[in-house]
């Protein structure tokens, strides 16, 4: 056997087992020796794919297209065009994925039914499907689960209950729908699908799950994924998406420290092979800075967040609602619920009372309270529920209904914990001490007050802690300084190197790095000299 038929048979066995780099390394040598055999080629544009070299997976693949269709292989060139129309989905072009779904098309057209036809049909429903179009998604399932048991290919009898379980979940029923999305996935566990296939399937279910605030479903779908993830090795991308959903509970569950900078890193990692993960990444990084007082990270997250197509509701709107821009806040958090339907809509209803009870509209958020309980009713998660809760809460507050608040406040707290959801439990604790206020228990409010701060310093929440806290913050900080921005600056100005400052704080040097950046800017310093001979002038001192 010469080196180039060696470096083959490597390669193949190495794909097999899902080893994408060697397969990619091996492929590429022999690739340089001489040209590779059609199949050989296609080979190497899915490794490449898999290791997140996506421009060289496509234009090989491409030319792999190309191949089939010149030797007259409509059926081969279909399956690679649908390939193809899945990778550009996958990185968030719908455009160009339904430029290839159109040319599958085209090429199946008079040729006997098969697997191909399948896929096609998935693909061209799950396109309808991200524009909110349901209809294919219906009329679709039950042809490809008789499609698949006819000809005996899992892969479209689990499409078929994929869209099965999407249409369902989008229509309100999701009980059913779960429970068809869950059936879906035992012949993507059991190895049955094509791996790039597959994962589509994973991150589809983790998404719904997402959209729904199903957070326990969401994590059980997550620590799945990543087990089946670790057949491969080398995956970026679906090793990246994981690692974006892991950092979405990490932040819903308060570890913002660890995630703000993991999060930033993953996301710019997966710009231009997951642009719709990619931008779901900025959004949550966004989320982050916001809550953590850091007004002008957050505006930029919320901005690349929108060039990789992720609208950046409610977050936008609530950081111009904590910059007393209400007017704004408010138009754009209408402009965003015009263009989204019930289940899309829900996770925007409670920042829409708040806003709206801010700048008295009691009608309004009177009408978006009542839409996000017929939601919450018709879906049934305990996301749902709690934000509804919410929601009511403070209306009832804002109405002076102290009495009535109080059970349904208690009920959201319990859903919140239940969720592992520690900022938003916070909250709930403190809409509960002003109801106990309103009622006059000013002890039982006290003692619901400062639950809500201990969480909201654990968190790092400072907005909220300069709020509830009569100390030190309640006068403000000089220079415009956030209160991490002021904790920085203490610790390098007692000497601390970043590494240093980084441990104190819990954060990664990288954050360090870009809140002194910021400082020098707010107070008009250009050295470390200087804004330490600054923060001695302003009495800052570390706090821990």
């Amino acid at each position: 056997m010469d080196k180039f038929d060696g470096l083959l048979a490597i390669a193949r066995t190495a794909y097999a087992r899902g080893d994408w780099h060697a397969a990619y390394r091996q492929l590429s040598q022999a690739r340089a020796l001489s040209e590779l055999e059609t199949g050989d080629l296609s080979l190497l544009g899915r490794a490449a794919w898999w290791l997140g070299q996506v421009k060289e997976s496509l234009e090989v693949s491409e030319d792999v297209y190309h191949r089939f269709q010149d030797d007259g292989d409509a059926s081969d060139a279909a399956m690679k065009a649908l390939h193809l129309g899945l990778l550009w989905f996958i990185r968030g072009d719908v455009v160009i994925a339904s430029g290839w779904v159109s040319r599958a098309r085209g090429l199946l057209q008079g040729l006997p039914e098969g697997p191909e036809h399948g896929y096609l049909l998935y693909l061209d429903a799950s396109l309808a499907l991200s524009l909110e179009d349901l209809r294919p998604a219906r009329e679709t399932a039950a042809k490809l689960q008789d499609l698949g048991r006819s000809l005996r290919v899992p892969a479209l009898t689990s499409f078929g209950l994929v869209l099965a379980g999407l249409a369902d979940l989008r229509s309100g029923s999701t009980v059913s729908g779960f429970a068809q999305l869950d059936e879906a996935m035992l012949p993507v566990l059991a190895g049955r699908l094509p791996p790039e296939w597959a994962g589509e399937i994973y991150c589809t279910v983790i998404h719904a799950c997402h959209e729904l605030a199903d957070l326990h479903r969401m994590r059980a779908w997550t620590d799945a994924t990543e087990q089946w993830g670790e057949q491969f090795v080398g995956d970026v991308v679906y090793a990246g998406i994981c690692r974006i959903h892991r950092l979405q509970l990490l932040s819903i569950e308060g570890g913002w420290d660890a995630a703000e900078h993991a999060i930033e890193q993953s996301g710019a990692e997966l710009v231009g092979r997951n642009n719709w993960v990619a931008g779901e990444a900025y959004y949550q990084l966004g989320e982050i800075r916001r809550l953590r007082g850091d007004s002008s990270g957050a505006a930029k997250a919320y901005a690349r967040a929108r060039e990789l197509g992720t609208e950046p509701q409610p977050g936008e709107s609530l950081l111009l609602h904590a910059a007393g821009k209400n007017e704004a806040a408010w138009a754009g958090l209408c402009a965003a619920l015009a263009g989204r339907d019930r289940l899309a809509g829900a996770r925007l209803l409670v920042a829409g009372v708040e806003i709206a009870l801010a700048l008295g509209h009691f009608d309004e958020a009177e009408r978006l309270c009542t839409r996000l309980e017929e939601t919450a009713a018709v879906f049934a998660t305990a996301g749902f529920r709690a934000w509804a809760g919410q929601a009511r809460s403070a209306i009832l507050i804002a109405q002076s209904q102290h009495a009535e608040a109080l059970p349904v406040l208690q009920a959201v707290v319990h859903e919140y914990r239940s969720l592992h959801a520690r900022y938003d439990t916070a909250r709930a604790y403190e809409q509960l001490a002003q109801a106990h206020l309103g009622l006059g228990q000013s002890s039982v409010a006290a003692a619901d007050s400062a639950t809500a701060l201990a969480i909201y310093r654990e968190l790092g929440a400072l907005p909220d802690v300069r709020r509830l806290d009569g100390g030190r913050l309640s006068g403000g900080l000089p220079g415009g300084l956030t209160e991490r921005e002021a904790d920085v600056l203490a610790f390098t100005a007692a000497g601390a190197s970043n590494k240093q400052t980084a441990e104190a704080l819990f954060i990664s040097q990288k954050t360090v790095g870009r809140h002194l950046a910021n400082i020098f800017a707010k107070i008009g310093v250009s050295s470390r000299t200087a804004a330490a001979a600054w923060a001695h002038e302003h009495g800052l001192q570390p706090r821990r």
